[in-house]
């Protein structure tokens, strides 16, 4: 009778000490972090160590980040800081340029003007800055949408330089039928605050920037450009905003179909381009000032799920749902002998190194 009575204590225990042995959180089924608004430099941490990763991985990683005239790196998992390193001279309070990965900046606002009922991006452009925002034929000009501006298919000049205004807005092809990397983008900007009846930066401020704790970040004009400009954890904050598909600490910042939406193929040209977003995994890709179509992933050593802002001189700001990961990366442009606009053979060389980490 001992043995009938005493066998299910054994199987309870064993079960109680297996339980405790696995308690310890998977880092993709752990609760999202999210550092306080407040101002302060508080923000949780996470070890390599206690995410089973590879140790000897790191120093390798580093080592070609500050080859690759970088300025800063960033490693969230869950939101919480996994790796951060400065190189350079560059620290934690220092801004520096977003350059294109900033697109992603006016594609989220655009979202929200959308959700307040302030605009349609199914629209067209001219219901907002009035007839004559481009030199195209008012027939063609009324064809152009905010969607096409967001998805790099409005049929205008991608050949003219940054300039946009109306007399180097020329029309090529009927919106919708031609993907070109435009900086026309940027009169989103212009259809917000129109819509807003607000300055872009005092509604992006507002809408976007404070209530994320990107504190300090701004707009600044270069070359007639509105840049943006901020500390490497003000990116990573934007970063974990779109891991987070839009929700900030349980707060819809822009709701999650239209972040879905931004993160999904926009048109059918370029497979690899959302609302101002790249995306990985996709059959094919296109790339700025081309218009040839390459096969396969746009960064083949990436997780295919990964999408992300890219900018000039190798500004990068990668997001992967799958592993809960952002990825940040600030600098200089890491081969100079070949600049480029958004995406490099840099990405595909910096996925080895970070892959390395956790494979």
């Amino acid at each position: 009778m001992k043995k009938i009575y005493f066998l299910p204590i054994l199987l309870l225990l064993f079960s109680n000490c297996s339980s405790d042995a696995s308690s310890d959180p998977d880092p993709v089924e752990e609760q999202m972090y999210f550092p306080p608004n407040d101002g302060s430099s508080s923000w949780e941490t996470k070890s390599i160590a206690a995410l089973n990763w590879n140790q000897t991985a790191v120093q390798p990683l580093l080592d070609y980040l500050q080859e690759k005239n970088t300025k800063s790196f960033i490693v969230l998992v869950n939101g919480r800081i996994v790796i951060e390193n400065y190189f350079n001279g560059h620290t934690v309070t220092t801004p520096w340029y977003w350059a294109s990965a900033g697109k992603t900046l006016t594609a989220t606002v655009t979202g929200i003007a959308q959700d307040e009922g302030l605009l349609n991006i199914n629209n067209k452009v001219s219901d907002y800055l009035g007839t004559g925002w481009t030199s195209a034929p008012l027939a063609k000009e009324n064809l152009i949408t905010c969607k096409n501006l967001l998805s790099m298919n409005s049929g205008l000049n991608d050949a003219l330089g940054d300039d946009v205004s109306p007399n180097n807005l020329q029309y090529v092809a009927d919106a919708g039928n031609r993907w070109a990397y435009h900086n026309v983008y940027v009169k989103l900007q212009d259809v917000v605050a129109e819509a807003s009846g607000q300055s872009w930066a005092n509604y992006f401020n507002t809408k976007l920037r404070d209530r994320i704790g990107m504190t300090g970040g701004s707009w600044i004009n270069l070359d007639n450009l509105s840049v943006y400009w901020s500390t490497t954890r003000n990116m990573a904050r934007f970063g974990l905003l779109a891991l987070n598909q839009g929700k900030w600490n349980g707060t819809t910042i822009v709701n999650q179909n239209y972040w879905n939406q931004a993160t999904t193929t926009s048109q059918n040209i370029n497979q690899a381009y959302g609302y101002l977003w790249w995306l990985n995994g996709k059959s094919s890709y296109h790339l700025p000032q081309s218009q040839f179509q390459f096969s396969g992933n746009l960064i083949p050593n990436a997780p295919s799920d990964m999408y992300a802002a890219l900018g000039k001189n190798d500004q990068k700001i990668y997001v992967i749902p799958s592993k809960k990961m952002v990825i940040i990366r600030m600098g200089e442009v890491a081969n100079p002998e070949n600049p480029t606009f958004a995406l490099s053979g840099f990405d595909n060389e910096l996925w080895a190194k970070i892959s390395a980490l956790y494979q």
